[in-house]
């Protein structure tokens, strides 16, 4: 009953749907506002996911398995991903040996969720989605790894969550260093592209190919697909904050940091057009990857 609690309730799946869908209102009510517009209520979100569930779902002729489990199987990752962040931030002694890489591994599984499931669709626009969500995903996490390899350096070789945590409250958070400092940045435009957020957004691109990679799907699919993401705005930047900036776990302190992260993404998705996918795979190849190599240098030697 205890492992059902921390995986469906606190604060692993509702927690994190609850939280994920008012952080996604913030998103939404801050750029409305950008664009001089009023935005939704507070409760847009929870309605959207309610009538998407009475929604007919429409299903492919072909590849219909794949189609309909991918929505659960990112869904899932995540719920796993925010159950064990969660845990480790509420008491940094519940953790286990490599959870860090298990982390960086189950982050990848909504980007091949989405992937898959346009695939199996069958339908050309988002084929072109799944295309550019493939080359999108082998961009950014090249010099996502780098960075978090910055953050196993700059511990002295450590690759336990709450280890990271326990050495950043003794010597200070990772993101005080140079090197730190550069994988943080590094780290949180990787994120904006996790998310599939602008300018990083080419994948979908509504205005290209009339929602990409999800096209083809209606109903509880795509409402699980959409609840997916809302959820990655959660877990994400706590992840960043666990590796980077977990100095101090007091729960002010933590909200105050979550906020300002999500500033940043808000600031970032309004300020930026979109890029193609051949200047994303450059820019994440290019500087970001010199950056990551930089930052891996001058954690090596100290700094």
């Amino acid at each position: 009953m205890k492992v059902l609690f921390y995986y469906l309730i606190f604060p692993g799946f509702l927690f994190t749907a609850v939280a994920g869908m008012l952080a996604s209102w913030v998103d939404r009510k801050v750029t409305a506002r950008v664009q001089w517009r009023q935005g939704p209520p507070w409760y847009q979100n929870f309605a959207d996911f309610v009538k998407l569930l009475g929604k007919e779902i429409i299903v492919p002729r072909t590849g219909k398995w794949i189609f309909l489990i991918s929505p659960l199987l990112g869904l899932a990752s995540v719920s796993i991903v925010a159950t064990l962040l969660g845990r480790t931030l509420m008491n940094p002694s519940e953790s286990f040996l490599g959870d860090l890489i298990v982390v960086i591994y189950l982050l990848t599984i909504p980007a091949i969720a989405l992937i898959l499931g346009a695939s199996a669709s069958s339908n050309p626009l988002a084929s072109v989605g799944a295309s550019r969500e493939i080359k999108l995903v082998l961009s950014y996490e090249l010099p996502f790894i780098l960075a978090i390899a910055i953050v196993i350096l700059k511990s002295g070789g450590l690759i336990r969550i709450n280890d990271i945590i326990n050495y950043q409250m003794i010597n200070g958070p990772i993101l005080g260093s140079v090197s730190g400092a550069i994988a943080f940045v590094a780290a949180i435009l990787c994120m904006q592209a996790k998310l599939g957020f602008v300018p990083f957004d080419m994948a979908e691109a509504d205005q290209e190919l009339m929602g990409g990679t999800c096209i083809e799907y209606s109903g509880a699919p795509l409402a699980v697909f959409k609840l997916t993401k809302q959820m990655l705005l959660v877990v994400l930047p706590f992840f960043l904050i666990s590796v980077f900036w977990a100095n101090n776990l007091s729960i002010l302190w933590v909200i105050l940091k979550y906020a300002a992260l999500l500033v940043v993404i808000i600031l970032i998705k309004n300020t930026n057009p979109r890029v193609r996918i051949d200047q994303a795979t450059r820019f994440f190849w290019g500087p970001m990857t010199v950056a990551c190599i930089i930052g891996v240098i001058l954690a090596l030697i100290g700094y």
